[in-house]
């Protein structure tokens, strides 16, 4: 009975071992899916800036655009 006992206390224990292991894999697994999103989204973050920086550009380049044109007219 002591044998039996043993190997079943054994066997729990190796059970709860794998069942850690597993759950801690689960979780850098999840933790490396975060910081994907993470860096991707500084991406599509930077992306953003990046356009809106040209946008800003390209209206500062017509706004000084019209007032040349404007300064012509005068002359």
């Amino acid at each position: 009975m002591r044998e039996g006992a043993r190997r079943k206390e054994k066997e729990e224990e190796e059970e709860e071992k794998e069942e850690e292991e597993e759950e801690e894999e689960e979780e850098e697994e999840e933790e490396e899916e975060e910081e994907e999103e993470e860096e991707e989204g500084e991406e599509e973050e930077e992306e953003k800036k990046k356009e809106e920086k040209e946008q800003e550009k390209e209206k500062e380049k017509e706004e000084k655009e019209e007032e040349e044109e404007a300064t012509r007219e005068r002359c």
